[in-house]
């Protein structure tokens, strides 16, 4: 079977609190009030891209709960290999029959996956680290001389700028949707 390829990152199906997180100038996180409904659009939204031939790289924090984890993957299409987030659940077993494959991370030519970003000092093997966890966060780089930073801006603020050594492909980041490998790569500059 050969099919698209497609990133999707922190779901947080069910997750009721999630529903109330903010981010830092205030506004909401997610645009639901409810949970539930939240997940019924996303997995929705999830089927009209996604073909069952197609590969889904899930970069974790799908479900709090097993019950939650089972409810919502297996409704979703596709052939999905999960990297585990730091919020799934811990025993695999208990829902590991939802995935054709299981990773700690995934790499491949020029490119890792994993949940959490990877430390900067291990990027020399990869030009980009797609990942999920920060949601609408991002890895921060500043300028640095003789190894501290630099405070080269007029007020003595910090120049701190996005590292696009990283890719965070959160739903927040992705309009709650997957989205193709390849156009995260071709954005990231990876060919």
């Amino acid at each position: 079977m050969n099919g698209r390829t497609w990133v999707y990152a922190d779901p947080h199906f069910y997750h009721k609190n999630i529903v109330k997180f903010t981010n830092y100038d205030g506004s909401p996180l997610r645009p639901w009030d409810d949970a539930e409904q939240m997940t019924e659009d996303m997995i929705s939204w999830y089927n009209q891209l996604v073909d069952d031939g197609d590969r889904v790289y899930i970069l974790g924090d799908v479900a709090f709960t097993v019950a939650h984890m089972k409810s919502a993957v297996s409704r979703l299409k596709g052939r999905k290999c999960l990297i585990p987030g730091n919020h799934d659940p811990k025993k695999l077993k208990s829902y590991i029959d939802l995935f054709d494959d299981v990773r700690g991370y995934v790499q491949r030519s020029g490119f890792i996956m994993s949940h959490i970003p990877i430390h900067p000092g291990s990027m020399g093997r990869w030009k980009v680290n797609i990942h999920g966890h920060l949601h609408n966060n991002s890895v921060k780089q500043g300028l640095y001389l003789d190894g501290k930073l630099t405070a080269s801006e007029p007020m003595g603020f910090t120049t701190e700028f996005d590292d696009s050594r990283y890719v965070c492909v959160s739903v927040e980041r992705t309009n709650f949707r997957p989205k193709l490998l390849s156009k995260v790569l071709e954005e990231a500059g990876v060919t």
